[in-house]
């Protein structure tokens, strides 16, 4: 029974996790933790219950980008690989936003990450789909039991701060206000603009559980298709590939090859043809003295390894 309530206590608070293996490719998935994780899924149908409106539809839409930017520009582009600088205030508030996208806090985030580019598409890879295929690489890697835990050795530069540490700890609590927060909203609108076709319930489905699963797939694809679709300019040792579909749906991300590169690179998209809308807005918050010491990309370092110049 203690072990049962320890399971479900997991759902709201990570230090509760039963599997403390750090560095393991356990295959086995704990699917009363992932139950969530299922049921946000299932939940997509009520789609045909709760019907659309157009407020629902910008809702979805604004929510998709605006935690899309926090996980691109932040979670990786910041957290992960330090490409600028930033006050620990923003810090936290777009650690924060990010952690509203259901994908773990940003120290559990950033460590799997790291995790990746130093044994990218190796056999200790925890996702590549050379390794371990589409599936496991995509998403059934972080529900098995050992990728629950954060490889807190490699964050040694993160878990310093206390914040970000009850963030990564009670990591359900944001999405769970988001949640409450969009469907409240919904609520006034049926009240004030009922000619406007919404009401708490539409906008709880669109705006916050098609927006959270769309948000995570596509940022999973980088993952999964970018290592395997696509082309490449530069001799990475691994598997991955620029991709203009991943780039335009995630923001940018989908330059992958360029990314494993010159991972530490504020850009991902090298060329001006090569879109990257992150990188636009971190350029705009760099005007607005939001970041600074943006980390470009060296010439050298442009032209180096290059298998075509031309992909």
């Amino acid at each position: 029974m203690k072990i049962r309530f320890n399971k479900l206590t997991q759902w709201f608070d990570n230090d509760i996790a039963e599997h403390k293996i750090e560095y393991c490719n356990n295959d086995n998935i704990d699917w009363v933790r992932c139950l969530p994780f299922v049921a946000i899924h299932l939940a997509c149908f009520a789609v045909y219950f709760v019907g659309w409106s157009l407020p629902a539809i910008i809702t979805a839409l604004l929510l998709y980008v605006t935690r899309m930017f926090a996980i691109t520009g932040f979670y990786h582009r910041y957290f992960c690989h330090k490409s600028f600088k930033t006050s620990r205030f923003f810090q936290f508030i777009f650690a924060l936003i990010g952690t509203s996208a259901i994908q773990r806090g940003p120290l559990w985030w950033s460590s799997n990450h790291r995790y990746h580019h130093k044994y990218s598409d190796q056999k200790k890879d925890i996702h590549s789909p050379i390794q371990s295929g589409f599936w496991r690489s995509h998403m059934f890697w972080f529900m098995g039991k050992s990728n629950f835990s954060t490889k807190k050795g490699l964050i040694g530069d993160l878990i310093k701060y206390p914040e970000l540490r009850l963030l990564d700890r009670f990591d359900a609590a944001i999405p769970i206000l988001l949640a409450i927060g969009v469907t409240i909203f919904g609520v006034i609108l049926n009240i004030y603009k009922p000619e406007w076709g919404a009401d708490g319930p539409q906008l709880f489905v669109w705006g916050f559980i098609v927006s959270t699963v769309l948000l995570f797939h596509a940022t999973c694809s980088t993952n999964s298709l970018a290592h395997k679709f696509g082309t490449k300019r530069y001799m990475t040792g691994d598997e991955s590939r620029n991709n203009l579909i991943i780039a335009l749906i995630t923001l940018g991300e989908g330059w992958h090859n360029n990314h494993h590169h010159y991972p530490s690179s504020v850009k991902q998209g090298f060329y001006w043809w090569e879109i990257d809308i992150t990188y636009w807005i971190l350029k705009i918050f760099s005007w607005l003295g939001i970041i600074w010491d943006l980390k470009e990309v060296p010439e050298n370092v442009l032209r180096s390894s290059l298998i075509s110049q031309r992909t």
